[in-house]
């Protein structure tokens, strides 16, 4: 055959318009089929079929193509038609192929468009392509106890990756709700606001480890890498670089030198400290995502002091011991331990590694809830913002500080930051609520703490919380639907406290006294500022009651509780202000007035924004009982314009708490408070 004859014959029966309508159309399937089917959890075998069946379809196309022509009659062999008709034929089925070939063109330029947008997340905000989150390692290890290991090695893997600045990293508080391997990973990745997922597992066998990781394209459910890495613990550090390095290079993230160091850092030399120091982290991200049980941040300090007792050098463990005392010593009344504790640890941790992220965390964090220097606090976290651009705890941080000065809409914009980079963590949602809260914006509170409730479905304390909110606005009976049956013995600290805030709104004291009295006969309390609460508590219901002996015989068994804690704490503004509930409740005016001042002095709105207007409200309250107007009216009129955390209240201080709580009836006869209570809810 006469090659020149056969192309142009190829040419006259339109074979290469077809090649080309083709090759769009298949490309354009292909796109789409990739794009679709995972939304519906197809499978990717149901792709391969697509692409497979498209390239055995095109030289099927071709012979089809040579053979027929499209024809006002319809479909014919181009053999039986003569040559005007051949010719007619052609023209037509080249326009067709035209139409075709620019039709698809045309939806691949906007599939082309389209595809160049940012992906959004279920909040409405553009995904980074460069985002990515470690979801839970899963623990192949024939001991379920070494689960730990697994919670270790994906914590230390998101640690690195947060030190990169080109990378925006979900943290751990928000990937931990997922099991490992789970079947939505789209969904997963809509919610946490993220283009990426690493999936992995682990399996310890005595000193042997193996790690499987495989890193995933959420959008199209495709495998961007993966590895397995089989090594002795000894050599976990370098697998956890490894892996770090692997995620950065499939998503073309930039490093800079001090990230490429701080990838290949090896902490210890130890592995028996190191895997002490893994059990450390295991329970210290319990104790975060169960709204701070003591007991876990305890059993974390006891590792994380096994692991500098095997290793002194372990400037990484010194540091997280430092910030594990710091979290206790935060509210505590056993402060002095865990301040000389987190003091001594930092001290060892600047000594080996003073400029590292995780020694200035830990001095930030020093600064801030041990000797309350928010300045010097701001500083260091500032600093390490620029070093440790990834992680969510840094903007927390900065906006607890700035609440605590005063800077409510700074503090809020802190939070948002953070929850970028750390949606689900129900830690920094509630924060940000109560700081809506405070600072009487109740509808954006209430989003947030729905958002929580997502997460932790039913949360007594989350659930209270919205209860207080309801409260505030006056709408009791609102309220009350959040606030179930209580257990004196089992309801959390909080939902308890709320539980008897609406009571005594409700002033249904006979139930309140009931419910105290249960707990007081009966409950083991952590320590003795919980019982010495829930007496003056009982106390000022008593009071408020007309039980004067009953409620005189509880408020000095609340100042022997009391007492002990003052002595040994003298700053302690919060055991010193409940003192002085107690000896009002007591009727010793002198002493009563003379330390609801005190607490003034030691925690005045100046120094911290969030609490330091309570202790004002606590003085009025307390000149309220001894018959005092004026200066509680004016206090009252300056806290109804003042964002803070209420003393005596569900959460803020409103007009409709004023008319509904009895602590304020000695007042009511006042026009002034009166006015007070008729003003506009802010």
């Amino acid at each position: 055959m006469n090659p020149t004859k056969f192309f142009t014959e190829l040419k006259r029966r339109n074979v290469y318009r077809a090649a080309v309508a083709y090759g769009v159309v298949a490309w354009f399937l292909t796109q789409l089929t990739t794009q679709v089917f995972p939304f519906f959890d197809i499978p990717n075998s149901a792709v391969r079929f697509v692409v497979i069946a498209l390239a055995v379809g095109f030289p099927i196309a071709m012979l089809l193509s040579w053979l027929y022509e499209f024809t006002p009659e319809g479909v014919v062999r181009t053999d039986d038609l003569d040559p005007v008709e051949a010719r007619s034929g052609q023209r037509t089925t080249g326009r067709i192929l035209d139409f075709i070939i620019i039709g698809v063109l045309l939806l691949v330029i906007a599939m082309l468009i389209v595809g160049r947008r940012p992906f959004y997340s279920q909040t409405g905000e553009s995904i980074s392509q460069k985002s990515i989150a470690v979801l839970p390692f899963e623990n192949l290890s024939d001991d379920k106890a070494n689960a730990y290991f697994a919670d270790g090695i994906q914590e230390e893997i998101l640690t690195r990756l947060a030190k990169i600045a080109d990378l925006k990293v979900i943290s751990r508080t928000s990937t931990q709700q997922y099991q490992s391997k789970p079947g939505n990973l789209s969904e997963i990745a809509k919610q946490l606001g993220v283009a990426n997922i690493l999936e992995g597992s682990v399996q310890k066998t005595a000193d042997q480890v193996r790690v499987n990781v495989q890193l995933v394209n959420a959008q199209t459910d495709s495998h961007l890498w993966a590895e397995t890495y089989d090594r002795k613990l000894t050599d976990i550090f370098g697998v956890e670089s490894e892996i770090a390095k692997g995620i950065a290079e499939s998503l073309q993230a930039k490093l800079t030198g001090r990230e490429e160091q701080a990838l290949a850092a090896k902490p210890t030399n130890n592995p028996e400290a190191y895997d002490a120091y893994l059990r450390g982290v295991a329970f210290e991200a319990r104790y975060f995502s169960s709204f701070f049980s003591g007991d876990l941040e305890e059993k974390a300090i006891s590792f994380f002091e096994r692991a500098v007792q095997l290793d002194p050098n372990f400037a990484l463990a010194w540091a997280r011991l430092s910030r594990a005392n710091a979290a206790l010593s935060f509210g505590s009344n056993s402060t002095a331990i865990w301040r000389g504790a987190a003091k001594r640890a930092l001290e060892q941790a600047q000594k080996l590694e003073p400029n590292s992220t995780e020694t200035l965390l830990a001095l930030g964090y020093y600064q801030y809830r041990v000797v309350s220097d928010l300045d010097a606090a701001k500083t260091t976290f500032g600093r390490v913002s620029k070093m440790f651009p990834g992680n969510s705890e840094v903007p927390e941080a900065l906006g607890l500080i700035a609440r605590r000065e005063g800077h409510w809409d700074q503090s809020v914009a802190y939070f948002e930051q953070a929850l970028a980079r750390d949606p689900r963590n129900v830690e920094l949602l509630s924060n940000a609520a109560w700081g809506y809260c405070w600072h009487r914006q109740f509808p954006a509170a209430l989003k947030l703490f729905h958002r929580v409730l997502d997460i932790t479905p039913n949360d007594p304390n989350v659930l209270a919380a919205k209860a207080s909110i309801y409260g505030a606005e006056g709408n009791l009976e609102q309220a009350a639907k959040f606030l179930p049956e209580i257990n004196w013995q089992t309801s959390p600290k909080f939902a308890f406290q709320t539980k008897i805030d609406q009571l005594r709104l409700e002033r249904n004291y006979g139930e309140a006294v009931r419910l105290l009295q249960a707990r007081l006969a009966q409950f083991r309390y952590p320590s003795q500022l919980e019982k010495g609460i829930d007496q003056v508590s009982l106390a000022l219901i008593q009071h408020l009651a007309g039980d004067t002996v009953g409620a005189k015989v509880t408020a000095e068994q609340a100042r022997d509780t009391l007492e002990p804690l003052y002595r040994d704490e003298p700053e302690d503004w919060a055991s010193v202000a409940l003192l002085s509930q107690a000896y009002a409740v007591m009727g010793e005016k002198d002493l009563a007035l003379q330390l609801a001042e005190r607490a003034v002095t030691i925690l005045p709105p100046p120094k911290d924004a969030v609490n330091g207007p309570g202790m004002e409200e606590n003085l009025a309250s307390i000149r309220t009982m001894f018959g005092e107007n004026n200066r509680p009216i004016s206090t009252l009129t300056q806290l109804l314009r003042t964002s803070y955390n209420s003393w005596l209240e569900p959460c803020v201080i409103t007009p409709a708490l004023l008319r509904l709580d009895p602590f304020w009836d000695p007042l009511r006869s006042d026009p002034a408070f009166q006015k007070l209570c008729e003003e506009k809810q802010l």
